[in-house]
């Protein structure tokens, strides 16, 4: 790897992405910063220190403070790595990085919102690139709201990743490289299995490799993700779905109220919750169950549910003590 980078910091770099690597980090963000990094550095023929690191942060100033305060901590870990073996050599100082912005509260849709968003995908006009794209908006809504898959993930799938005996989708060498099995629920395997029905009929391109959502753009290579997210922000826009500021939801928002909604299920339902969590975050695909703690917002219908549960176990004992302490 290091032999495609010519600055003095490129044996560093290329021990360190393989390091991320193998331990199952993707790294293409980084990969490409850092592969920037050393492409300034280069011609320079010098080392990373102050002046160097100003240099190159200047040329990063075309982009916004967010993703440029990103790429500078990407630098920085880089050089935080480095100083396991060379404790003199240089470490920004991220005190100096542009602050940071106050987190996007994710929409949490409701089930209401589903429905008008699979009704306006239903309502898609089909083209003569795209003439399943009403079928396929629809059945990447459906999956996306009952797996709470990743964008990236349904736009992956192919054919033969659905086992339509088993009734599963395979998800392979998602984030940390993990693959899992989905069980599908049954308004997943139905919306599936029509799709698939629709698309017989219009073309023979039904071999395992080919992506589950297909259109006839470069031969059949599926959907960018770009391309993608641009008809779900003309669906939201379309079911008339916006944010507490008024902004368009996004994609990766249905992801937060999927697991939302089955935390929801479980206190209605009575089982118990904590018991549940580790299989939630083995079905998103998380490492464990700190990453999935990110996604289960305590909206007021959570609210109201667990507070509802409290009040079955423990509701007459705090009535008992009020009723107690009011003779006295």
């Amino acid at each position: 790897m290091s032999t495609s980078l010519g600055s003095a910091l490129g044996s560093t770099i290329g021990h360190y992405l393989a390091l991320k690597q193998a331990l199952g980090r993707r790294y293409a963000v980084e990969r490409k910063v850092l592969r920037h990094l050393d492409a300034f550095l280069a011609p320079l023929g010098s080392d990373l220190d102050p002046q160097t690191f100003a240099g190159w942060c200047h040329s990063q100033e075309h982009v916004s403070s967010g993703v440029r305060r990103k790429r500078m901590r990407i630098v920085r870990n880089l050089c935080l790595y480095r100083r396991r073996s060379e404790p003199a050599c240089f470490v920004p100082d991220r005190s100096q990085f542009p602050l940071s912005h106050q987190p996007l509260a994710p929409h949490i849709f409701s089930e209401a919102e589903i429905a008008r968003l699979v009704h306006a995908a239903g309502s898609l006009a089909p083209t003569s690139r795209a003439p399943l794209r009403p079928q396929a908006f629809r059945l990447a809504i459906v999956l996306l709201y009952t797996t709470g898959m990743r964008r990236s993930e349904i736009l992956r799938l192919t054919l033969g990743d659905y086992d339509p005996g088993e009734c599963t989708l395979l998800i392979r060498e998602s984030k940390f490289h993990k693959s899992r099995l989905l069980p599908l629920s049954r308004d997943g395997v139905r919306e599936i299995n029509g799709y698939l029905e629709a698309r017989r009929t219009l073309t023979r391109s039904v071999g395992a490799e080919q992506p589950l959502l297909w259109n006839r753009h470069k031969g059949g290579n599926g959907y960018s993700g770009s391309a993608f997210a641009q008809v779900m922000r003309a669906l939201f826009q379309a079911a008339q779905i916006h944010t507490a500021t008024g902004a368009l939801p996004r994609v990766h928002d249905i992801r937060h109220a999927f697991a939302v909604h089955a935390l929801l299920r479980w206190y209605r339902s009575g089982v118990d919750v904590r018991a549940k969590l580790p299989f939630l975050a083995a079905y998103m695909g998380h490492v464990s169950i700190a990453s999935t703690e990110h996604y289960l917002h305590f909206v007021n219908e959570l609210a109201a549910a667990a507070s509802d549960r409290f009040a079955s176990h423990c509701g007459a004992l705090v009535r008992s003590t009020a009723t107690t302490r009011g003779a006295r």
